[in-house]
């Protein structure tokens, strides 16, 4: 009777830690609409938002502005870190994430491939106004996601393919990621030799990781994605904390695992694809964020996933409103900041061996 209360009471806690993340989300979301150059109060904002139009400064800066680059950063954070949660439990390996394995260079790769050779660039210029415009803009930014998508599909597949035949490391698969990642570079930047000054812009931003110039047709899909794979992961749940004890005992409770792992890194792979194509190369949330989550509610797949992908939102919203108040201009990429705090929790990750 003690252990069925021990665990009604930890279940409980780690709901109550969900919804403490979800009103830290809000609460941040609400500091990033009033905070910036252009100051607001709570009022003005919350009259933007729930009455008046978007008429006027204050309003395109609440409804033009801002709202749409704090919901690519909860759509984007949540599906970067869903995805990492699913490709270290796929993989088995606690350094896994959709950056350190060279999916998010292959997706860069992709999106640039659309830019230059399939001219799905010209969305990046605002030159021709009205309807016309419109629809070339957005069949663009639908090639450009298509060819990320593609790309990162392409080294999840090899990836997957690697470890399932030759049956490769964690460790191994880290260096393999490292080649990928070097070898996708250098494609990008072949590419950018060949491209004109507007390609070559549009090339770097994906480069950087920006979430302000993500559309509502961008958000959209992001959301789509991440909510894809975190269903995904919910559901496959048992088989996933089956495989954490191995194929072999996966195998023997009755989990497909083969069919399992090319499910979830395909849905990783969309959704990494997805946030490249809309906000460029986001580094280590995917690797930082379950890693966080995976310390304060543990290693099943149940909890795990909602707390990653709330953790991926926190982190993302929180240091693209940081790099807004360092910037001053909002000029800041906030893949340099994901970057300065992933890159130390990557280096403690070797140096232990790769231990959780």
């Amino acid at each position: 009777m003690s252990l069925v209360a021990n665990q009604l009471a930890l279940s409980r806690a780690k709901s109550l830690l969900a919804l403490g993340l979800g009103v830290l989300l809000a609460l941040l979301a609400g500091y990033a609409l009033t905070a910036g150059r252009y100051d607001l109060s709570l009022s003005q904002v919350a009259g933007h938002l729930f009455g008046q139009s978007a008429a006027g400064p204050a309003g395109v800066v609440v409804l033009g502005i801002r709202l749409p680059r704090i919901l690519a950063a909860v759509s984007g954070g949540f599906a970067l870190a869903v995805s990492g949660a699913l490709t270290q439990s796929l993989l088995g390996n606690p350094l896994a994430s959709p950056f350190t394995l060279g999916i998010s260079h292959a997706a860069a790769f992709g999106a640039a491939c659309g830019i230059v050779l399939f001219g799905a660039g010209g969305f990046t210029a605002n030159a021709v106004a009205g309807s016309a415009a419109e629809i070339v803009r957005i069949g663009a930014a639908a090639t450009v996601s298509a060819c990320a998508f593609a790309g990162a599909l392409g080294a999840t597949a090899l990836i997957a393919a690697l470890a399932t035949l030759r049956r490769l490391s964690p460790q191994a698969m880290i260096l393999c990621g490292v080649a990928l990642s070097s070898l996708f570079t250098a494609g990008t930047i072949l590419i950018q030799f060949f491209a004109d000054d507007l390609q070559l812009a549009a090339i770097v931003f994906w480069t950087f990781g920006d979430v302000s110039r993500a559309g509502w047709e961008q958000i959209a899909a992001m959301a789509g994605a991440g909510v894809a794979a975190g269903g995904f992961g919910l559901m496959a749940r048992h088989d996933l904390n089956a495989l954490l004890a191995g194929e072999d005992v996966a195998r023997s409770v009755g989990v497909r695992a083969l069919s399992l792992r090319l499910a979830g890194l395909g849905l990783a792979a969309l959704a990494t694809g997805v946030v490249v194509a809309a906000c460029g190369v986001i580094a280590f949330l995917g690797l930082l964020a379950p890693h966080i989550a995976r310390r304060l509610v543990g290693a099943d797949h149940g909890p795990l996933v909602l707390h990653s992908g709330l953790w991926g939102a926190l982190l993302l919203l929180g240091a693209d409103t940081a790099g807004r108040q360092l910037a001053g201009t909002g000029a800041l990429p906030v893949g340099v900041l994901t970057s300065f705090l992933g890159a130390p929790l990557f280096l403690l990750l070797l140096l232990r061996g790769g231990r959780t």
